[in-house]
């Protein structure tokens, strides 16, 4: 099967995870939404584990991909961060929301799974040091705290717009919390 077949199938299975959820998940719905052959995805993925663990290594792959530090625009002021902060939410939650529900369910579905949840996780401490090297540039005190402020601020404008309100405009509350922040 060529690697092609494998990609298909590995965004399908992230669009029915986004999409439905863990439990249907499923080898023969991830041929079926991929359009490929009955049992394409287990000649990839032997089991249900193996599939999961293809997710979640492909999902950490787009992202870093997609928010690697080094293509970011170098951040310094406040405003940046604000910006920044506001465009990452609205790609998380608009062009990339089935990868975020995705990450969300396995997050939860692999919180006791050392070894499936170690990318996510791995991922996660990636993108908390960044957030705090940029904290620290722009000049926010303690940026320890504050990193966990803002990822937290963010995870939750996430969750928001993914589940209750999708036109939230993020940019007042992100705008205030930093301000706020670089004040404290």
């Amino acid at each position: 099967m060529p690697a092609a077949t494998r990609e298909r199938a590995i965004e399908a299975a992230v669009e029915l995870l986004g999409a439905q959820g863990v439990r249907a998940l499923s080898h023969a719905r991830v041929d079926a939404r991929a359009g490929l052959p009955p049992g394409s995805s287990s000649n990839w993925f032997r089991t249900r584990r193996a599939l999961l663990g293809g997710i979640v290594d492909w999902i950490a792959e787009k992202e870093r991909a997609d928010f690697d530090p080094a293509a970011m625009p170098v951040i310094t002021h406040l405003d940046e961060l604000i910006e920044g902060l506001c465009a990452m939410v609205e790609l998380q939650s608009g062009p990339y929301a089935a990868r975020t529900r995705a990450r969300y369910a396995l997050f939860v579905e692999l919180a006791g799974d050392a070894e499936l949840g170690e990318p996510l996780r791995r991922q996660r401490r990636e993108f908390e040091r960044w957030t705090e090297r940029i904290v620290t540039a722009v000049g926010i005190t303690d940026p320890v705290p504050a990193t966990r402020a803002v990822m937290a601020l963010a995870d939750g404008l996430l969750l928001h717009r993914l589940t209750v309100d999708p036109d939230l405009e993020v940019r007042p509350t992100i705008e205030r919390a930093i301000r706020a922040l670089a004040r404290s």
